[in-house]
């Protein structure tokens, strides 16, 4: 339509839908509460529509806030010409937000955040894995495990094992008995898992250090890997659990800050502390922004040792965007809250 203004279309999948989706395919009501609550920035970021609504304003956009089952709907009747689509929700398994940006893309509309096949690749840790050791990236070796049965087995380790879903995130099915010292004590594991959450388990040499998360928006369009943030993410413990990440986000977050038991983890500039580690992780960004295609929006996850070893552990086209560490992230390095970060990164696309 001519004369139409600018539009951001902010597609996000609610834990409700999730749940219910879930619930219906057979899982158990707790099963399909952990799993839905990986889409609890959906929940979080929710009241802070009108303000981002606010904000497109400022910067002569229309704003539009989806769920996802009106989302073919509305990107089938969308303006190719005036229109930016911000997926907020992945997933190709238990979410279905990966369908988003392929609509778009089936529509011919513009869109923030890699491609649509990365919103896949992601969540199956397995390839995403093969896929980062091809590209030469330090990635812990893994064996995959379905029930209780190899499909490949892990590595010889010194150190002991990690054992954690395979296509789960927001560390969903991993539990304070996730590390474990032989790799035969992952068979107990992998068939909770996959009773749980009809999931693989991946198993992984375990590997020292301290937890990184670094998180990337390029809210001006023309920067690279120099406005990554590279943050130590300190909670107290070896590893977050499931139980960690629930009392964090979401319905039972909010439930949990109520009662007075929500605490936030400490983060720390890595680069203030270990700053050849800090310049690794950034050249691993490098590779992947390159090789892999990740841009405009996007997390790494990773574990650093004390000598600056790194190992990446995983990658994320849709970070939790209205998490603690996303928020800090968006007032460090750009100096914004995170809807004004969010506005700002619209705009510039959309006006120039």
């Amino acid at each position: 339509m001519a004369g139409q203004r600018p539009t951001l279309i902010l597609v996000h999948e609610p834990e409700r839908a999730c749940l219910e989706h879930l619930l219906a395919d057979g899982f158990s009501r707790q099963a399909a509460m952990e799993i839905s609550s990986y889409l609890a920035q959906s929940t979080d970021m929710d009241p802070e529509f009108c303000a981002l609504a606010d904000a497109c304003t400022e910067r002569g956009l229309d704003f539009r806030a989806v769920v996802l089952d009106d989302a073919a709907t509305v990107l089938a009747s969308a303006d190719r010409s005036t229109s930016l689509v911000w997926t907020l929700t992945d997933g190709i398994a238990y979410f279905r937000g990966g369908a988003s940006p392929a609509l778009a893309r089936l529509n011919g509309l513009r869109t923030i955040g890699a491609d649509d096949s990365l919103f896949a690749l992601c969540q199956d840790k397995f390839r995403a894995g093969a896929v980062l050791t091809a590209l030469g990236l330090p990635v812990p070796a893994a064996g995959l495990l379905r029930g209780g049965d190899w499909l490949v087995e892990p590595p010889a380790s010194s150190s002991g094992y990690f054992v954690k879903p395979n296509r789960l995130g927001a560390k969903i099915g991993i539990w304070a008995d996730s590390r474990i010292g032989k790799v035969g004590d992952a068979l107990a594991l992998g068939l909770r898992v996959f009773d749980a959450y009809r999931d693989e388990v991946i198993v992984q040499p375990y590997v020292a250090g301290r937890n990184v998360r670094a998180s990337f928006l390029a809210v001006d369009p023309k920067v690279g890997p120099e406005a990554l943030g590279i943050v130590f993410v300190d909670s107290g413990g070896d590893f977050q659990t499931m139980a960690d990440s629930m009392a964090l986000y979401g319905d039972t977050g909010i439930a949990a800050r109520q009662a007075g038991q929500y605490v936030e983890p400490e983060l720390v500039q890595v680069a203030s502390v270990q700053p050849r580690a800090a310049e690794k992780i950034r050249q691993v960004a490098v590779k992947l922004m390159a090789g892999l295609g990740l841009r405009d929006v996007f997390s790494l996850d990773f574990r650093v040792e004390a000598d600056d070893t790194v190992h990446l552990i995983e990658f994320e086209v849709c970070p939790g965007l209205p998490c603690f560490d996303f928020r800090a992230y968006c007032r460090t390095e750009w100096q914004l809250g995170l809807v004004e970060a969010m506005a700002e990164t619209a705009a510039r696309r959309l006006m120039r």
